[in-house]
């Protein structure tokens, strides 16, 4: 699968955010952002929009690393 979601993963393992606590924030399942971080499902480029900003409201750093990483070429 994509590169969103092996980017959310190792973010949200960094900056300890929960599926759970991502979800609650984005206001959808906590299934959605497993499916994302396992690859599962790829999120759509408006869905990652929505990640980033539900991350800056959890954690300025990791939205930043996040957006970082993922649009980083050597990453992919």
């Amino acid at each position: 699968m994509g590169k969103a979601g092996r980017v959310l993963k190792a973010v949200m393992e960094k900056y300890g955010i929960s599926q759970g606590k991502l979800a609650a924030v984005m206001n959808i399942g906590s299934s959605n952002v497993y499916r994302w971080a396992n690859e599962v499902r790829d999120p759509t480029s408006e869905t990652v929009i929505a990640i980033i900003k539900a991350l800056e409201a959890i954690n300025p750093d990791a939205a930043a690393e996040f957006r970082s990483r993922y649009v980083d070429d050597s990453e992919a």
